[in-house]
């Protein structure tokens, strides 16, 4: 390594680790678990996932998306940390199974209506989990807490947490870039507020002890009777990781203009998860602020990332008692500002001129992560996203019917009938072929054009079986045309009701077989 890369390097990782301490703090108060399980996760999930990552220059830890998870994790299991880092471990296991299985690559596939309404989402519940905290009073623990609750909320304000909670707020918004480059904004909140509150006797909650020094060791464990929700959960973790840190890797290969390898990416996510499983850490993925932090102030390599984590560790190993004065206002403050930054402003402000389908997704998928579940929501987001496409092909897939004309006196006119399909043939258009059925039984012969078909699915191919059946059962003789692939795909299946005489490649000699079928039908 050449000395002006040493040098950012190590620049860069002291940044992003003076980013990274009071977004670790604030996190590990917001999931449940504890301001140092928030520092432990930064400082283990930090470390392997810099040292096995797939992003050269990413700096990994908790992260906004999987402090809520986490959050309804530990809700999920009633606080049991042992069984909620089982949850973790499975995360771990899981991230480091789809690296190996190579599926990186598909967090590409996700649509980003889904993706927008999904962060989106996470940004309200973030904000929103900070109202009471902001006021000085104690957390809730879920979006439609906070909201039932804030008439309660409003009747117990504490005005020295407001004045805290507000000067945060106006310090991380406010503050210059060209100081935030030098001092990030939460820092300097930090180390202005908290003096301030400890000096003037604010009564406002605090953070509270801390414990020095290294993690004690936790065994993850779970029973027969919880194991499921165990797996659920983790699987659920391991997604959302997965997505946040693969979506944080094609950020900064914007910036780097490099290329990340998502699968190492997965799996040093996961070996960092997996680490965090066993020192009662809070689990994280690639943070993308970090990241971009890290980057801006240099950072060009792997060491970068090791040298965040190692200087968190040095905080915690000597410098944990400071940070037990720490308003839970000014942490609140912090928050709401992360909250508000992960709001996907570039689609909400497109929402009035977007199609409607796409905004119909992000906003479900917003809803559902806000009231009901961060994996529904996915599921759900990618579930409509695929039927409004479906939708959308089947409605290019056009079905026509009309009458052959044949012979110079239209000797045959209006006794064979050809069908012409033009567009996708697949589940979503195949039965409005059979709801035509009746318009072709009055006729003495059918075509199926098929030629300008650019795919077809098995479901197509049984609803065309199915149709030249029943035309055969009325003794009304069908002929198909398809392209020679469709052609080569139907004779590999051996349908007895389409035996290869009936089908064939080009429409004129389809016409010709139909022609000789009605000729003869007449002279009997």
């Amino acid at each position: 390594m050449n000395m002006p890369n040493l040098r950012g390097d190590l620049f860069a990782g002291l940044t992003a680790g003076v980013v990274a301490l009071p977004l670790a703090l604030a996190f590990g108060v917001a999931s449940g678990a504890g301001a140092v399980a928030g520092l432990y996760g930064a400082i283990m999930l930090g470390l392997v996932a810099a040292l096995f990552g797939g992003t050269r220059v990413q700096i990994s830890g908790p992260t906004g998306p999987m402090t809520v998870l986490f959050g309804s994790v530990l809700i999920a299991v009633s606080g049991d940390i042992a069984m909620a880092m089982a949850a973790v471990l499975v995360a771990g296991l899981t991230q480091v199974s789809l690296g190996m299985l190579r599926v990186g690559g598909l967090v590409r596939f996700i649509p980003y209506p889904v993706v927008s309404g999904f962060m989106s989402g996470i940004g309200a519940i973030i904000v929103l989990l900070q109202i009471a905290p902001l006021l000085g009073v104690s957390p809730v623990a879920s979006p439609l807490g906070a909201l039932a609750g804030l008439p309660a909320v409003f009747g117990a304000v504490k005005v020295e947490a407001v004045l805290l909670s507000g000067l945060t707020l106006l310090i991380v918004f406010a503050t210059p870039m060209r100081i935030s480059r030098v001092l990030p904004s939460p820092l300097v909140a930090l180390l202005l507020l908290t003096p301030l509150s400890v000096v003037a006797g604010f009564d406002v909650p605090v953070i509270g002890d801390i414990p020095a020094g290294l993690p004690e060791l936790v065994v993850p464990s779970f029973s027969l009777a919880t194991w499921t929700t165990v797996l659920v959960l983790g699987v659920t973790l391991a997604l959302l990781g997965s997505i946040d840190s693969l979506l944080t890797s094609l950020v900064a290969d914007s910036l780097t203009r490099t290329r990340h390898r998502p699968n190492r990416e997965l799996i040093g996510q996961g070996l960092g998860n997996l680490a965090c499983a066993f020192i009662g850490a809070l689990p994280g993925a690639g943070a993308t602020m970090r990241t971009v932090v890290n980057i801006k102030a240099g950072g060009r390599g792997r060491l970068s990332g090791v040298v965040h984590a190692l200087f968190l560790l040095t905080l915690l190993l000597g410098a944990a008692p400071l940070a037990t004065q720490i308003p839970l206002a000014v942490l609140a403050g912090i928050l709401t500002k992360v909250g508000l930054d992960i709001l996907d402003y570039r689609l909400l402000r497109m929402l009035p001129r977007a199609p409607r389908a796409d905004v119909l997704v992000m906003i479900t998928v917003f809803a559902l992560t806000v009231f009901v579940d961060l994996i529904v929501a996915v599921g759900a987001g990618v579930v409509l996203s695929m039927a409004l496409i479906i939708h959308r092909l089947s409605l290019q897939a056009n079905i026509a019917i009309r009458n052959e004309a044949e012979g110079p006196g239209g000797a045959m006119e209006d006794r064979i009938r050809v069908i012409d399909i033009d567009g996708p043939f697949f589940f979503g258009s195949a039965s409005r072929l059979l709801d035509r059925s009746d318009r072709v039984m009055d006729t003495a012969a059918v075509v199926f054009n098929l030629s300008r078909v650019p795919f077809m699915d098995m479901s197509a191919q049984f609803v065309l079986e199915e149709m030249v059946a029943r035309l055969v059962d009325n003794k009304i003789p069908s002929f198909v045309v398809l392209n020679p692939g469709q052609r080569d795909q139907l004779l590999k299946l051996a349908v007895p009701s389409l035996p290869e005489p009936i089908l064939f490649t080009d429409l004129d000699s389809a016409m010709v077989a139909a022609r000789r079928s009605v000729a003869a039908s007449i002279d009997k």
